[in-house]
Order: C-alpha cells, then structure tokens, then sequence
C-alpha cells in the first residue's frame, strides 16, 4: 500500500479515540476528507475552529483488550506508516492550510518502548527537521517507560494516556495482558508530575479517557475518578468514548447490561460529558452530582436540572438582581448567557427572556427556574 491507502485505514480506526472531542454545532463536528482522512475539530483560543489530522501510527497490536476492535486476534487488514511516511505527509497537509495539528496514536508494534520510540520520532522530525512548531497531542502507550514518557511530553504540546476503567477490578475484566497500576495508573500519576504548575514541562496539558459501558462500571465509579483526575492530578481534561456493541469481543462484560441499547450508551457518554463540563466551569462539587439509587446520571435530564429539581430553596432566580454565580445555576442558562444579562444590566432592567434570544425549549426550560421582576 502507498501512503495515502494506509492513512485512511489508520485514520479509520482512529476514530474510536475521541481525545479531541467534538461539539453539538456542524463546524463542532468531525469531517472526512477526499483523501480518507478524519479532520477533527478543535476549539482556538482566540474563538473558532481548525481541525486536526488525526491518525493511528499502526493498527498492529499486540494487546488483547476486549472493547478494542484493532486488538491482537481481530481479523483487520494490518498496516503501519513509518515516522518520516507520517511527517511528511503531514507537513503536506499543513503546508496546504488543511490542518491546525496532529493527534498521533498508535497501537502496541512489539512492545511499548519500541512504539513510543516511533511515535516520538514522528514528533521528533516535524519538531527538528521540519520546524513545525503547532499542536502535536501524542498518545502514551500504556506500559511505557519513565524516560520514553518524559520523551513524549518534552515533543507534544499534548499528551494523553486513557484510564479506560475506573479501577483494577473492571479493568481486569478487559484485558489480560495489561496491568493497571503498573501500565497505567503510574504513568498517568508521572504525566501529572510532568506536567504541574511550575515544572518544565507545565505548559503541556494532560488528558485522558474513559471507555463508557465496556466493563459494567457505574457512573458514580466514574465521577469519583474524574474527580480525582481535576484535583488531585490536575488534569487538563477528561474525555470519553461510549463502547460501541459489536466492535469488541463476543464476551465483553458491558453488553450483557440489559437496555444498553446504542442511544442509551452514546446518552449516557452525553450526560458524562455534561457533568465534566460543571466540574470544570461551574464549580460543581462532587457531593452535587445526584445519582440514582443504582448508581448512575439520568438519561432523560441533564445533571444541572436534576440538581435544581432536588434544591428548590435555591428558586426561582432573579434575573435582574441574580449575580453570576446564581445565574448560572439556571437550567438553559451558560457563562455566554449570563455575562449578556449583567452587562445589559447596566443599562437599565432586562424586560422579557426574548430580548436575551432565549426561546423554544430553552425558553421553557428557563421559565422554570427564574423570574424577570
């Protein structure tokens, strides 16, 4: 195969990994191009969006975990691009203006070091040779090596390694290879020394990832780790990859959950991500995140509603005297939303919830929970 011809079976399996998420809106949304190439969308700082080639290094592995469709004894046609193939073909992309960055996974060629040396070389050549100085995001190789981990960080301006369960006990029920202190537990807790306020290397941001309904966790079981992950290992972020039935093992323990039907998984991987977003921009505690009696969010409302349904003394909000902090505890109310309402505020009152484009289910949504006096 020539290059292109294995960027996009590469590219393809991919798109399992979705440490670069993707939003709601069409320009928030993954695109393929002519080439067979995944461009995922990422948010810039100054507002907006670019995209990033995002591949696999490799889908040959040596790993047998059960969720995995590129695992060891999958019948998938098997290919790898070589570090400078990777490079170059990148600089091409961005040489054209097509890409702000690259994503660059692979999966286990031999063993961990010998793959991290490969994806590192990759990130070595743009850096060194090319003199691309962009967005690089490297994904560590579970098992990797103190010093091939030290490697990566030192390239990227992103690493991420994915934590995949909450805990040994359900990670031991998807693979048998892997070991979770050892392979990933203690390279994430070195990525997050790495990487903290005041090293070398805090300019990095660190990420990782759940697989969402492969192993029979709850969501609390979640939670309680992604609240680890913000405050104790000051991670930059949290995603996750909802376990897609059929891609796996004909044994995988999540798809003996009765009802966990493909909407339930991907509602369920939605409402995770809602409950990321108040813990990184709402201040919510881990106490405020309500679950049932099993365990887990509600799938027909969102987390910030069931909490404002439990706290009715916090009710309604008013609009024009509310600070932002109150604000933003109403239901279809965000920080964009919010800041509009203090600034019209000071030129005089906010007279209908229309004059903030609040309307639709929103609007009800609102209606709800706050009052305009």
């Amino acid at each position: 195969m020539d290059t292109i011809e294995k960027l996009k079976i590469l590219s393809e399996d991919s798109r399992y990994d979705m440490a670069c998420a993707c939003g709601s809106s069409d320009e928030g949304r993954r695109k393929r191009g002519l080439d067979g190439k995944w461009l995922y969308p990422v948010a810039l700082p100054n507002g907006g969006y670019s995209v990033l080639l995002k591949t696999l290094l490799s889908n040959s592995c040596s790993n047998d975990c059960k969720y995995c469709p590129i695992r060891s004894d999958a019948d998938v046609l098997r290919c790898t691009l070589k570090p400078e193939e990777t490079a170059n073909i990148f600089m091409d992309y961005v040489k054209k203006k097509k890409v702000f960055g690259l994503f660059l996974s692979s999966g286990i060629i031999n063993n961990p070091d010998y793959t991290m040396d490969r994806v590192n070389a990759v990130s070595r050549l743009l850096r060194h040779k090319h003199g691309y100085k962009g967005y690089i995001h490297l994904k560590v190789i579970p098992g990797a090596s103190d010093a091939a981990i030290e490697d990566s960080v030192s390239l990227a301006s992103a690493v991420s390694l994915n934590i995949e369960t909450p805990g040994k006990e359900r990670f031991d029920l998807l693979s048998s290879k892997k070991n979770y202190i050892s392979d990933i537990i203690r390279p994430i807790k070195l990525i997050s020394r790495l990487t903290s306020k005041g090293s070398r290397f805090s300019k990095v941001k660190p990420a990782t990832q759940f697989i969402v309904g492969a192993s029979n966790e709850t969501d609390s079981e979640i939670v309680k780790y992604m609240f680890g992950l913000y405050k104790k290992l000051n991670f930059h972020r949290v995603y996750f990859s909802a376990y897609q039935k059929g891609l796996g093992h004909h044994t995988i323990p999540g798809e003996q959950i009765t009802g966990s039907t493909p909407e339930r998984v991907f509602m369920r991987e939605h409402r995770l991500y809602q409950v990321d977003y108040l813990i990184r921009k709402y201040g919510f505690s881990i106490g405020d995140i309500i679950l049932d009696k099993s365990g887990n969010l509600e799938l027909d409302k969102d987390p910030k509603e069931v909490w404002a349904d439990r706290h009715p003394e916090f009710y309604p909000v008013r609009i024009n005297r509310a600070d932002k902090e109150s604000l933003l505890m109403v239901p279809g109310l965000g920080h964009i939303t919010a800041g509009m309402i203090l600034k019209t505020r000071l030129y005089g009152k906010i007279a209908r919830f229309e004059d903030l484009g609040i309307k639709g289910e929103r609007l009800e949504k609102v209606k709800k929970y706050a009052i305009i006096e």
